[in-house]
């Protein structure tokens, strides 16, 4: 039941970034940004906790996830450190996916070549 209900959250969130860039003049760029700053949003609203423990992978594989990681840390850095805290700490838990994303676009950019 756990897969069913990952999947069926990540292809809610997928339809609607798809209803977004269709119906609208938003670029891919747009969007990821609009996701990404509403995963910050529901994550200080306290409500992307209960995403994550009802929907599990499905609520931590979308691009929202991103604004979650960033501002739970930015946040706790804040408690821990007050506000250079939240400079020190907004990079904590997202650095592995920001050193992952660098290096396999590097590695994909060397092995494939965009069409002309």
């Amino acid at each position: 039941m756990s897969y069913l209900l990952a999947f069926l959250f990540a292809g809610v969130v997928c339809a609607l970034g798809q209803i977004i860039l269709d119906n609208t003049k938003l670029t891919p760029g747009h969007v990821t940004s609009l996701f990404t700053v509403g995963g910050a949003i529901l994550s200080f609203c306290g409500c992307y906790d209960y995403l994550i423990s009802h929907f599990g992978a499905g609520a931590t594989v979308v691009i929202a996830n991103f604004g979650h990681m960033l501002f739970s840390s930015a946040w706790q850095g804040y408690l821990e450190e007050g506000i250079l805290g939240i400079f020190s700490g907004m990079f904590v838990k997202s650095s592995i996916a920001i050193t992952g994303v660098i290096v396999f676009s590097f590695i994909f950019a060397i092995i494939f070549k965009p069409k002309d």
